[in-house]
């Protein structure tokens, strides 16, 4: 089992920056593939970053690329998501994610291949 606790989030104003942290506990966090999503009312979860565990590998949505960066410390058992240059369309519930993975570079871009999921953080941007 994997807990995640997802924290950084709050309001900003366009053009603005900030950095989300997840904090995992439970189990060996380097074999575990991270990412982050999002949920806007009214929408459904999008993938927004993901990173693997090993190789240190990322991969982003077409929307956030170029502004957001995804990292990880595994001896802190951490993944963080720096947002810059948001957007009021950035405007949603952040969820960090995790799944086992072995492969070095493994990645997950879908969120039914997440098996552990946080609570989420929300993160405004106002215009």
């Amino acid at each position: 089992q994997v807990q995640l606790v997802e924290s950084g989030g709050g309001l900003v104003q366009a053009g603005g920056s900030l950095r989300l942290s997840c904090a995992a506990s439970g189990r060996t966090f380097s074999n575990y593939a991270m990412g982050w999503f999002r949920q806007a009312p009214g929408k459904e979860r999008e993938f927004v970053a993901g990173i693997s565990w090993g190789s240190g590998s990322t991969t982003y949505a077409n929307s956030v690329k170029g502004r957001f960066a995804i990292s990880r410390d595994n001896a802190k058992n951490t993944v963080s998501l720096q947002m810059n240059s948001l957007k009021p369309e950035d405007t949603a519930v952040y969820y960090c994610a995790a799944d086992y993975c072995s492969g070095y570079g493994c990645l997950r871009i879908s969120a039914w291949q997440y098996e552990y999921w946080g609570q989420g953080t929300q993160v405004t941007v106002s215009s």
